[in-house]
């Protein structure tokens, strides 16, 4: 029980803490030198994103494993297009990328992909 209402709290807070770093103005921060290794960063954040929210969608809200990996990739790919989106128009100091927004997208794919393989491993050995 604590387990299934953690996962969703727990994708909730990642959600919240994705779209304010994403949001928020960034002064003063070192630069870094290799120019992929922020879509590095997308990747990661957002194959992390996938997978919280594919626990939540299935251990809190109980979707059934497939439907919660569909939906957790969906979630997560229109997510970090709208916080793209949201760069480019409300902030002053960020910006839309289109490459970010890929970066996003590939990292949801990714992971909802390594959820599916897992699932259907475990699936077939049973």
């Amino acid at each position: 029980m604590v387990l299934k209402k953690l996962t969703l709290f727990a994708a909730i807070f990642y959600a919240i803490a994705l779209a304010t770093a994403s949001l928020m103005t960034l002064k003063n921060l070192p630069e870094v030198k290799l120019s992929f290794a922020d879509k590095i960063f997308h990747f990661l954040a957002y194959s992390l994103f996938t997978i919280l929210w594919y626990f939540a969608f299935s251990m809190s809200l109980k979707f059934e494993k497939r439907k919660a990996i569909l939906t957790a990739a969906v979630f997560a790919i229109l997510f970090g297009i709208v916080l793209e989106v949201l760069q480019g128009t409300i902030t002053t100091s960020r910006a839309f990328d289109v490459y970010d927004a890929f970066a996003n997208s590939m990292g949801a794919i990714v992971a909802s992909f390594i959820i599916w393989l897992k699932h259907e491993l475990s699936v077939k050995k049973n």
